[in-house]
């Protein structure tokens, strides 16, 4: 099995607060035109007319060259965290990047693609099977931002 993970809940809640991001900037306030802002937290589309965070995030533990940032979007306000076994409704898009990580955060080569979403599900589960991948990341397809993190269940 596999779960779906969102960025955790005290990171979210900082930038809530008024934390500043991974560039050491202060999350820009935007309100959502309601296409296609999806919260990386709820892991549900911002609706339209509702608060919004825009920042740049690393969903890494450390500065390292496989270390991507990028810019994602966040609840204004606070949300119930999302994730699950369920492919998550911000994955709304026909494809998307995904690929595997080793324990050290860096990709395991041979591992990333343009997959279908109808296929996320069974290509995460192939990656995690495979030695030396301990999760997976799901990114925009056309801009590379990060979306959710997959890991097993258990």
């Amino acid at each position: 099995m596999l779960r779906f993970v969102p960025i955790p809940t005290e990171t979210v809640r900082a930038y809530q607060a008024g934390g500043v991001d991974s560039y050491g900037l202060l999350p820009e306030r935007r309100v959502s035109d309601g296409g296609g802002n999806p919260c990386r937290h709820c892991l549900r589309m911002i609706p339209e007319g509702a608060g919004m965070l825009v920042l740049a995030h690393r969903p890494f533990g450390a500065v390292q060259p496989y270390a991507e940032t990028g810019p994602i979007f966040l609840c204004a306000d606070a949300c119930a965290a999302g994730g699950g076994a369920e492919v998550p409704e911000i994955l709304a898009s026909s494809d998307y990047i995904v690929r595997g990580y080793g324990a050290d955060e860096r990709i395991v080569y041979g591992t990333g693609g343009v997959i279908a979403t109808g296929r996320i599900v069974a290509w995460a589960a192939e990656l995690l099977g495979m030695p030396g991948v301990e999760f997976v990341h799901v990114r925009s397809a056309r801009n590379n931002c990060f979306q959710v993190r997959v890991e097993r269940d258990g």
